[in-house]
Formats: C-alpha cells, structure tokens, sequence
C-alpha cells in the first residue's frame, strides 16, 4: 500500500497524555486497550509530551490480546519507526509507528507491548488507569503468554492512541471532560465508561477525559482550554466533539475551606476562583475553535455532587446557572442533558442511588450505561 493510499486514518482509541509519577528501567510495558471501530491497518501513537529527557523505545509489538494478559498466537506484529525497531522520541512529542496490516473488528482488545532499555522518568501517561496492563522486567515484548514475574501497572504509561483505516467511510466522537467521562468509578479492564458504551452502539470514539481536569486552570494535566487543539482538533477523522467539562471549575472554586484532609486535596488545584461566566467564556472559546475546524460540538450538562466532601450550596448554584446556559442559549450544535439523567427527583442536587459509585459524584456501570443510552445517535449520523 502506498503512502497516498494510507490516507484515511481514524482514532479508534485514546486517552489524553498527563504527567504520571510513574518511573521505570530495562522494563516491558504491555498494556490493553479496547478499540472502538475495526479497520485493516494500524498504527500507535506513543507520546512522551511531558518527558522531560529523550524516551529511548528499543521495541514494540501490537497483537490481539488473550485472556490473562497474553497475546493470541499469530497475530502479533513488529511495531517499527521509519523501518526501524528501536527510536528516541524527544522531550515533549509523541512518536507514531509505521502503519501494519492487521484486520481489526469493531471492539476488538489489543495487547500493545513496548520495551524501555533505561530508565524512564517524568514517564507521560494516564492516571486513571481503566484497562489493565503489566510491567516485565527485561525485553519481553515477543512473550506470547504474561510471564510469571509481570507486575501490575498502577498507571497508564507512554500510550496515547491507536489508529486504522477502515473498511468504508467512518467519522469519529471524542468525548473530552473530567473524571464522568474519564469513567471514574466504573468496573476496571471492562469498559464500562460512557464513550465505551457509546462505541458499542457503532462509533469511533476516542476517550479525552481526565480525572480532575478543569477548563480553565491545569492541575490534575493541562486545563481543557490547553489541551483543546492536541486531543481534540488534532484528531485523525474528528467529526463531533461532546465538551464535558467546567464541573470541577466550579466545585473547586466554592468547595468547604475548613482545613483537615480536604484542604490537603484542594491544594492540588492551584490557580484563581473561577465564575459562572468564566466557564461559559470558556466553552465559549471551545465552541469558536472546534468550529473554525468544520467539527459539530455538543455540550453535556453537568451533573449533581451533593454527598460528596467539595460539594456547596455555593457551587451547585453556580453548576446549575451554567446548566441553565447550557440547555438555553443554542450556542451549542445539540445538548446532552445528563444531569437530568443521573439527578435524583426527589432531591436534584443528589445523583441517584442506583446510577452512582458510593461516592456520590462518580457513576457506576449502570450509571456510565443510563447516560450512553440517553443519547440522541442521530446526532453522530
């Protein structure tokens, strides 16, 4: 296949690069991810955006994952970059690999391997680790079944996104947020956030949410306004973006500051207090830049905390005045409303029993599946 004919890539998984404490030496990292539409090529994008030294990979492998961490015979494939097996990616980029073919089915787990010969600091990643991976010590990316001394990882480490080229025409949904699109609370190496269950209803979807991340001020990874144009706009066949975001904005900004172990949680926030017509100028430069592009932007209502330890009176006005905005001032293409799915009648500023994790802010499976259910598919037609 030629270079013209590698044309028309699609994301079809990825996780928003943040920096990780995470540290590794002479080590394999095989990690899972779960696709969302299938295609007969593929490529992965590796990243050391917030490496701070040159990242030296010295090999890497991509195949179909087997129950238990292994990979199924036959079907795995030498990564290579530029026709090499070995590459240094700089301080703060990403690398892709060269394109293999391999016939992917929509849903499709994937066991993607890669060898760090030194050692690995300031190691970009994922906090929020919610498919499984293990650390190896050596070269073991040929390994077909997980060797007896693999470790689990308590992070996602050095994968962004993984991208084919389908069979036909396909346009692809990102999902950027915080945690609720994350998928915070939700059954770990299952799949079970909103964007999975949304793939499983016949979309590219590629999962932008961080845990924590606000629009307006980095903290826990770069502020969504920073972040916008990396892992949104520079998506391969982005069609429609769902923006999900400001919640923690606001619940920070109000939060209780009464000392203690809260105050200790709240200090990994920095930045100044932020308004009600702060985050809707923020969406508001979301919707211009997503525009300028040609892509469909459409905003989720933020759902209810009360229960949890940052939740105020204070904050969940302001939560429910940029709802308000949300769902009246049509400067967005479509509304999801999924505060109206997870608030509780009986109490609105609760999310329902049932549809949460124990925390009274995060959903459960059940709660992940009741929001992708909500959604209009017409809207991604």
């Amino acid at each position: 296949m030629t270079e013209n004919e590698d044309a028309g890539w699609v994301r079809t998984w990825g996780t928003s690069p943040q920096p990780t404490d995470a540290v590794f030496a002479d080590v394999t990292l095989r990690q899972e991810v779960r696709i969302s539409g299938g295609g007969q090529r593929v490529r992965v994008r590796f990243t050391n955006e917030h490496g701070t030294t040159p990242l030296t990979i010295g090999a890497a492998r991509l195949g179909l994952a087997a129950p238990g961490g292994g990979v199924v015979p036959g079907s795995d494939r030498v990564l290579t970059f530029g026709g090499r097996t070995a590459t240094t990616v700089p301080a703060g980029a990403p690398v892709l690999t060269d394109p293999v073919d391999l016939s992917l089915d929509a849903l499709t787990r994937l066991s993607i391997s890669l060898h760090l010969p030194g050692r690995v600091e300031a190691c970009t990643g994922h906090d929020l680790p919610l498919d499984v991976g293990w650390a190896i010590p050596g070269n073991a990316v040929a390994a077909t079944a997980l060797p007896a001394n693999a470790e689990p990882m308590a992070a996602r480490a050095l994968i962004s996104a993984v991208d084919v080229v389908p069979g036909g025409p396909a346009g692809v949904v990102v999902a950027f947020g915080d945690s609720r699109v994350d998928g915070a609370g939700s059954t770990v190496g299952a799949s079970r956030s909103w964007p999975d269950r949304l793939a499983e209803r016949g979309f590219f979807v590629s999962n932008q949410g961080i845990s924590g991340n606000r629009m307006l001020n980095d903290g826990l990874g770069p502020s969504g306004l920073a972040r916008f144009d990396r892992d949104v706009l520079a998506t391969p066949g982005l069609e429609h973006v769902v923006v999900s975001i400001g919640g923690n904005d606001l619940a920070i900004t109000f939060a209780p500051r009464h000392g203690g172990p809260l105050a200790e949680f709240l200090a990994m926030f920095p930045g100044d207090p932020v308004t009600v017509d702060d985050v809707i100028a923020g969406h508001r430069q979301l919707i211009a830049r997503a525009r300028d592009r040609g892509v469909k932007v459409y905003a989720a209502t933020m759902a209810p905390y009360e229960g949890d330890d940052i939740f105020s009176p204070e904050g969940d006005a302001a939560r429910q005045a940029v709802n308000d905005w949300i769902r009246t001032s049509g400067a967005h293409d479509a509304v999801l409303d999924f505060d109206a799915v997870w608030r509780d009648p009986a109490r609105p500023s609760r999310i329902r029993d049932d549809l949460h994790s124990g925390d009274h802010l995060h959903g459960n499976d059940a709660g992940y599946q009741a929001l992708a259910d909500s959604i209009d598919l017409s809207l991604f037609r």
